[in-house]
């Protein structure tokens, strides 16, 4: 069992390595933050597809979000303002759009900054 909540993201995603180093500078989230590459996922109960696809949280008793929904946990475990926006993100109707809104850049992250090749290898349909 973990001590501590572990956000698990693509390691090979310049995108979502970028978007690690934001959190890291920006949020002081109580929380590991590990590349799925770099981590044992039977561990954490989670799957390299799962994983592939979108980004991971993890509770200390295993129970996981993924997505959107994980983005929202992270934050409503962090300090405010980032708690509220958290919350905010995680009520229904909200959820919903925060959800569409990750598949979304999910899909178009090799356009996005610290884009690399394997984001758009890892945004194919084949690879989702």
């Amino acid at each position: 069992m973990n001590t501590r909540p572990v956000l698990v993201f693509d390691g090979d995603c310049g995108f979502c390595t970028w978007s690690v180093a934001q959190i890291r500078r920006w949020i002081d989230v109580d929380a590991d933050i590990v590349a799925w590459q770099l981590t044992n996922l039977a561990e954490l109960e989670l799957t390299s597809e799962e994983c592939t696809r979108a980004v991971q949280w993890v509770e200390t008793d295993l129970r996981h979000w993924s997505g959107g929904r994980a983005v929202a946990r992270m934050l409503s475990r962090s300090p405010m303002p980032w708690a509220l926006v958290g919350n905010i993100a995680d009520l229904p109707g909200i959820a919903w759009a925060v959800d569409r809104a990750y598949e979304v850049i999910a899909a178009n992250r090799y356009r996005l900054p610290g884009a690399t090749p394997a984001c758009a290898i890892a945004a194919q349909p084949s690879a989702a």
